[in-house]
């Protein structure tokens, strides 16, 4: 018997892990994505210890920790007071939160893959035509040539507009904020420690920072002209990049169909709050090939587990992330009370301490197994 034929939809972050993870238990996946190019800006900043754990033995972890920085801590303000902040140095055994842009990761995945020989194929999309005993794909490249494909099984990964999902029928419901946050990279003189993060609550809303490296900072706030309420004394220089998004919570009903599975921000988006975006779709690349690697079950039902264990991780991580952005926004009075006076004594007390610590580490459930 042949060895089963894979196809992954998507080469960001989570597209690229799950290549990477399958290829080191023997599977060699076809990897596709639409766009021309890496995106050159992201959004996603920090790698959390549940990844550099994932990524350990493929050598990606090392290279990320030579290029990024370590997080040591978190501190709030209320007009840049100083109310709360926790250390995150003793997050994980061997790992604390690392920064390093989201870019520099693809980069850093795909050339792990190019030793392999895979390499993501660009301008091309791929679409789902049907499935029985194979998902009947149509791949639709740059030249505007089709090719139709039958492979065993797909993992869509091909983002939040996922043309896969899509395909499948599968609804995306959820909630979304009215207001755009806007986005700066750019450089900064400020006596704010390089090494925190940094969360500041002002009535307009909240603003936050993190040194990119000793002269980038990321600025990103939920309310417009964030720069003019910088801490005193910061200056702000040249602007390196800027853009403004709008935070929606969204989880893909389900994560796997037939022989179909949906991972990253194909199967749930979220505030960034947390950073765990890209880190919970590189966590999905994991889980898709370890469940691909399970021979002692048959294609389908490998599928239909990892959706079943996907789908209630994402709904937990989903509902505590759009739980902790609602009370960071603000917005009535009593939520500005609260977080004013209420993040204080959470940072206090041991087991909420240990929920946020979690979150941010990626640690708030067991590891794939």
């Amino acid at each position: 018997m042949s060895d089963p034929s894979f196809l992954i939809a998507g080469a960001g972050p989570t597209g690229l892990a799950a290549a990477l993870f399958l290829k080191r238990r023997g599977i060699t996946a076809r990897l596709v994505d639409k766009a021309e190019q890496p995106a050159a800006h992201s959004r996603a900043l920090v790698v959390n210890p549940r990844t550099l754990d994932m990524l350990k033995s493929s050598g990606v972890t090392d290279r990320m920790l030579a290029e990024g920085r370590p997080v040591s801590g978190l501190t709030f303000y209320d007009h840049w007071k100083r109310i709360a902040s926790f250390d995150t140095s003793a997050i994980h055994p061997r790992y604390q939160l690392n920064v390093i842009s989201q870019e520099r990761s693809e980069a850093l995945l795909a050339e792990a893959l190019a030793t392999y020989g895979i390499h993501a194929e660009r301008s091309t999309t791929a679409s789902v035509k049907g499935q029985d005993e194979h998902v009947h794909v149509e791949l639709t490249h740059g030249d505007g040539r089709t090719e139709q494909i039958d492979v065993d099984g797909l993992f869509a990964a091909d983002g939040a507009r996922s043309t896969i999902r899509e395909n499948l029928g599968i609804p995306f419901p959820g909630t979304s904020f009215p207001e755009a946050w806007p986005l700066f990279d750019i450089e900064m003189e400020t006596s704010l420690a390089l090494d925190r993060a940094h969360v500041c609550f002002l009535p307009e809303g909240l603003i936050f920072m993190l040194a990119l490296d000793a002269r980038v900072w990321r600025v990103i706030a939920s309310f417009p002209n964030p720069l003019d309420h910088l801490p005193n004394g910061s200056r702000a220089g040249d602007t390196v990049w800027s853009s403004s998004f709008h935070i929606a919570h969204r989880i893909a009903e389900t994560c796997a169909i037939g022989r179909v599975a949906l991972g990253g921000d194909a199967a749930h988006i979220h505030s960034p709050i947390g950073a765990r975006g890209m880190n919970l779709g590189i966590e999905d690349g994991y889980a898709f090939a370890l469940r691909m690697a399970d021979t002692s079950i048959d294609l389908p039902a490998r599928f239909a587990r990892y959706g079943t264990e996907r789908h209630a991780i994402h709904v937990d991580v989903v509902r505590r992330v759009r739980m902790v952005t609602t009370l960071a926004r603000g917005g009535t009075g009593a939520l500005r009370l609260i977080r004013r006076y209420g993040i204080p004594l959470i940072v206090e007390i041991a087991p909420m301490r240990h929920l946020l610590l979690g979150t941010a580490a990626g640690l708030d459930h067991p590891q794939p197994i």
